[in-house]
């Protein structure tokens, strides 16, 4: 499904490569084999790569034969400061200095949570992220943001950290059932909405289960163009928060209950909200929207909230990292191609979003 050798490609970013290809091809066996042939190296994996991607690496490259395995726990619950103790208690045990390497074999939960641990651990050891997730490969690996969440709030506690390098191998797309694929097709579909159309315009005609690598490529390239100009989102990062103001609230108020979503689905409903309040404000056109809502709906489905939810999904918005002044900042679009950043949502606006998503599921 992937050819791999057939795009080989280096993006740099401020302060560190995002490559292409083959791991085997790439400069990845140089770092274990020369800048790192001395130190110590630990792999981040959690339960599912773990079964499906490690073995991978512990075959295909000597340097890791006694690399030091930690095993994350899986799930969005599980994205914890408790799950970080154990983690830094374990790397004190294992004696790991600075000078040694931690690799994060993982979709976005283990991007967010290694870099997190690498970066706090003795004042920051030198990690690289290899993801395993299209979700990942595309967003979560991508920009230096580490964290995990406190409670129901997503991201809350956590640092810019750039990794040494990021190494991209869409091989590992082979052990991902359909449903991860869908969510890291969100964070593509995003990329598009916020910055270009044509991208936008190319996901329309590809069936996520089988996404082509140069628009992985792209995705990324989009990603990485965005935090390069402003790497501390001061301005025009917050872009790539379309769709997460609404999305990160319905996981957080879903999480740990039987309809626990997951990112990229409640990111996808979150941009439905979120384009359907820019056309309400007069700045996206209903044809654009009209668009958007078809993607949407085609490949997502569609979250039942009822009225008396709403407070409760207000309250987590109004902890969101974008908010100042006591009031929820948001991202909202122009055009398909086009968004605006810094635009405050009362509760009016929420409740006008949440009911329209309401609607919709009453319409089915």
């Amino acid at each position: 499904m992937y050819n791999f050798e057939a795009l080989m490609k280096i993006i740099h970013s401020a302060s560190y490569p995002i490559e292409f290809g083959a791991l085997s091809s790439s400069s990845f066996p140089a770092i274990l084999e020369k800048d790192y042939a001395s130190a110590k190296k630990v792999i981040l994996v959690d339960e599912n790569t773990h079964d499906y991607c490690l073995e991978y690496l512990l075959t295909h490259f000597e340097a890791l034969k006694d690399a030091e395995i930690m095993l994350l726990p899986s799930g969005e619950e599980n994205k914890v400061m408790e799950v970080c103790f154990q983690v830094w208690e374990a790397l004190s045990e294992y004696k790991i200095s600075r000078r040694d390497l931690i690799i994060n074999l993982g979709g976005g939960l283990v991007s967010d949570m290694g870099g997190f641990i690498a970066a706090l651990f003795k004042r920051g050891v030198n990690f690289i992220h290899i993801p395993t997730s299209l979700l990942a490969m595309v967003d979560a690996s991508v920009g230096g943001k580490t964290g995990i969440d406190l409670g129901k709030y997503k991201n809350q506690i956590g640092v810019f950290a750039d990794p040494l390098a990021i190494f991209v191998d869409p091989g590992f797309l082979t052990t991902l059932q359909d449903e991860e694929k869908l969510n890291g097709m969100a964070e593509m579909l995003k990329h598009g909405l916020i910055a270009d159309s044509g991208h936008w315009n190319k996901l329309q005609n590809v069936s996520p289960l089988e996404m082509p690598l140069e628009l992985i490529y792209d995705s990324v390239q989009i990603k990485n163009t965005i935090v390069s100009s402003d790497p501390r989102e001061s301005g025009e990062r917050k872009k790539l928060n379309f769709g997460h103001t609404f999305g990160h609230a319905f996981e957080g108020f879903l999480l740990g209950s039987e309809n626990q979503v997951a990112h990229g689905h409640a990111v996808a409903l979150g941009m439905l909200c979120e384009a359907y309040l820019s056309v309400e404000k007069g700045l996206l056109p209903t044809s654009d929207f009209l668009e958007i809502q078809a993607c949407i709906r085609k490949n997502f489905p569609l979250l039942a909230f009822q009225e008396e939810d709403y407070p409760a999904i207000y309250e987590l918005m109004l902890q969101d990292k974008k908010n100042h002044k006591s009031s929820v900042q948001c991202v909202l679009l122009k055009n398909i191609g086009e968004a605006v950043i810094d635009q405050p949502l009362s509760f009016t606006d929420v409740e006008l979003g949440l009911n329209f998503l309401l609607r919709l599921v009453r319409e089915k």
